[in-house]
């Protein structure tokens, strides 16, 4: 076992990381989880956890897989998942997440790509799905299974542990099996105790979407992990008290540092969330204190409240007045310019109701869906809209925004609650240093910033320089230490929830189809992808036919029937690309763009400004759809 560092100072590695925690507070409260058996939520200390570890470590050194091997993680966030991570960094393995919802082809490519020795999922179908893409899997040689029994006549990988590798294909079984074996065998004794890593040593391999349209893998050392926890914890600072609520996917670098490995550091506790869908109850049962989310939450929770407003006039502007002296009570309270005067014309006479009685009436209610007892609530991943910043500070939701990429583990700034200026993403975190390059680029230095991107020099040589300087590709403005964000500087789609992704790629995987002659996606800061196509005219006449329809009338091409249709090949032609890339909703025309009418620069490139501006109308409309259908 990992021996307990003294104090966080000394920490260097993630299992010295929870060594420290389990030593520090054996019997506090480590996590938290539904168990739907039992219709009740359940807890671990420190101690339980560290128990359960090392019993799924001894069953990883039973494996006897190679120094480093990589272990591909497919788990929703959960107790199942916090075992498989830890008990990977624990054996001198790289745990490799993986999105829990991304299609097949994408999880494929990544197992191939990082030589996975192992894969730990959750359903035996996804396997299945997996198997069916083709790709070969010549490093692989366990695939366990979390959430069913694996078949009688199948032989587990923990009861084959140490085995040789079947010519054909890995050792398959459940997690049961896997853990019952490793109990039992015999031979635990003899088996060669895994080298812990050091500082070094490579912490994760994360994939994130490049400008290929192929992932490429960001290798983050301990160093660069622990580097960020520490400097988040000085920023941010969370006690043994708080109690965090997981629901961003655990593949997301920014949930691993702030909302699993920073809590470790502090000691607080985590509760993991059922689902997205459950996540108003649980935020009501649970009553957490620190908030990790990406904008996306915060919209879902702002456009319900407008649209309960929406159906009386009188509550909109009683809610406009709450949020109007909020704000400027905000305002205040940070040092930051008054608001202008008409901000308050909005609420009429009820401007100038005192604030007790508008926290009581509006801002109460509102706190109370996020439990009631926030102290600070993080939002990353993607900019946040000042609307919601606004409304929610205004009516005394403590949220402060941060900026980073997985190539900097993540964080490389945030605000701090006291020093909370919600136009920028805050002041770098203790030991990273920033600049302005050329094009305004905002560059990063320090000991987050990543090893570089697996099996590819090349990419990394074109980010990160022999000084150590990253370029992050966004421009930026630093004024007093701030980080002011305006803009990227590649054609990069960066999503609500924080997912990137190229458009130049996913538009030509597009256009493999005849159908579709043009094709324009968007997406930026929105919840899902979309886009806008030309269709080429002939094989539209023959679509139309098939589905019984009139190429020749007008709204022909708005017809559900088409877009679904449309959709759908899409879909096919797109299969190698992440799910959240897929675009959900689209608009079509006709009308092809052309250097004459200023769609297409003169190398024939899209001119992606003009055709917002044209079709902005259309965009927000497939916005407006439930589901982006």
């Amino acid at each position: 076992m990992t021996p307990s560092p003294r104090d966080i100072a000394s920490v260097q590695t993630l299992p010295q990381l929870l060594a420290y925690r389990v030593a520090s507070t054996p019997e506090g409260e480590a996590y938290r989880a539904f168990n739907p058996a039992t219709h009740a939520w359940e807890s671990w200390s420190w101690q339980h956890t560290s128990l359960q570890v090392q019993r799924w470590s001894a069953a990883i050194g039973a494996m006897q897989l190679p120094q480093a091997a990589r272990i591909a993680i497919l788990l929703p966030n959960g107790l199942n998942a916090l075992c498989a991570d830890q008990s990977t960094l624990a054996t001198g393995c790289v745990p490799v997440p993986l999105h829990a919802i991304d299609n097949p082809g994408s999880i494929a490519y990544i197992l191939a790509d990082c030589e996975a020795s192992m894969l730990i999922l959750g359903q035996r179908a996804q396997w299945d799905k997996i198997c069916a893409v083709g790709t070969p899997f010549p490093a692989l040689r366990a695939v366990v299974f979390t959430d069913e029994d694996a078949p009688a006549n199948e032989a587990s990988a923990a009861d084959k542990a140490g085995a040789s590798m079947p010519l054909d294909g890995p050792l398959v079984g459940s997690l049961a099996q896997w853990l019952e074996g490793a109990d039992q065998a015999p031979s635990l004794a003899q088996w060669p105790t895994p080298t812990p890593p050091g500082a070094d040593d490579l912490a994760a391999i994360v994939y994130t979407s490049g400008t290929t349209g192929k992932p490429k893998g960001v290798m983050l050392t301990h160093r660069n992990v622990v580097s960020d926890v520490k400097a988040v914890l000085e920023r941010i600072a969370p006690t043994a008290q708080d109690v965090f609520l997981s629901f961003l996917p655990l593949s997301h670098t920014f949930e691993r540092t702030g909302g699993y490995y920073l809590p470790i550091a502090a000691g607080s506790c985590v509760a993991y969330a059922r689902s997205v869908p459950l996540l108003a109850e649980d935020l009501r049962t649970v009553r957490p204190t620190v908030l990790v989310s990406v904008p996306r939450i915060y919209e879902r929770i702002h456009a319900k409240v407008q649209e309960k407003l929406s159906r009386s006039p009188w509550k909109m502007q009683l809610y406009e007045a709450a949020q109007s002296k909020g704000w400027a009570r905000f305002c205040a309270a940070q040092g930051l310019p008054a608001p202008a005067p008409d901000d308050a014309k909005a609420a009429g006479w009820m401007a100038a109701l005192p604030w007790p009685l508008l926290r009581a009436l509006v801002a109460a209610p509102l706190m109370a869906q996020f439990g009631g007892r926030v102290r600070v609530a993080v939002s990353g991943g993607a900019p946040l809209s000042p609307t919601i910043a606004k409304c929610f500070l205004g009516l005394g939701l403590p949220l402060i925004q941060g900026y980073g990429m997985t190539e900097t583990s993540p964080v490389v700034s945030v605000n701090a609650p006291e020093d909370n200026d919600p136009a920028c993403v805050g002041k770098a975190l203790p030991g990273v240093e920033v600049r302005i390059g050329e094009n305004r680029e905002l560059q990063v230095r320090g000991p987050i910033v990543m090893k570089g991107y697996w099996k590819r020099p090349e990419d990394t040589a074109k980010i990160l320089n022999a000084d150590g300087w990253l370029g992050t590709g966004d421009q930026a403005d630093i004024v007093n230490g701030r980080i002011y964000i305006k803009g990227r500087i590649k054609e990069i789609i960066v999503t609500s929830t924080g997912e990137k992704v190229p458009p130049g790629d996913l538009e030509l995987a597009m256009l493999a189809d005849p159908l579709l002659e043009q094709a324009f996606v968007v997406g930026e800061n929105r919840p899902f992808i979309a886009c806008v196509a030309v269709l080429n005219l002939r094989e539209w006449q023959h679509l139309a036919a098939d589905l019984g329809l009139n190429p020749q009338e007008a709204d022909s091409l708005q017809h559900p029937s088409v877009h679904r249709a449309v959709l759908a090949r899409i879909e096919k032609n797109t299969a190698s690309f992440a799910r959240y890339a897929v675009p959900r909703a689209v608009h079509l025309t006709l009308a092809p763009w052309t250097i004459e009418n200023t769609f297409m620069t003169p190398t024939l490139k899209l001119k992606r400004t003009n055709l917002m501006g044209h079709f902005e109308q259309a965009i927000e409309g497939m916005y407006q759809k439930p589901g982006g259908r």
